[in-house]
């Protein structure tokens, strides 16, 4: 599980570098590197989606750590 968990978080901090590129330079790494909505740059849009929509589970580690 530890795998998956680093796996969602590198795709999901990837996807919010990616979205920062774009909201201050206008610049897409992932359609500079895949191609403008390929197939493999629509995959990557998905996972970082479904990473993300995971990684909404992690809110429960902070309701476990602070009454510890």
């Amino acid at each position: 599980m530890k795998y998956a968990n680093c796996l969602a978080l590198t795709l999901v901090i990837i996807g919010a570098v990616n979205w920062g590129l774009i909201g201050f330079f206008r610049f897409n790494l992932v359609s500079l590197i895949f191609g403008d909505m390929t197939w493999i740059s629509r995959i990557i849009y998905g996972l970082v989606g479904l990473c993300g929509l995971y990684l909404i589970s992690f809110y429960r580690f902070l309701n476990t750590e602070e009454s510890s």
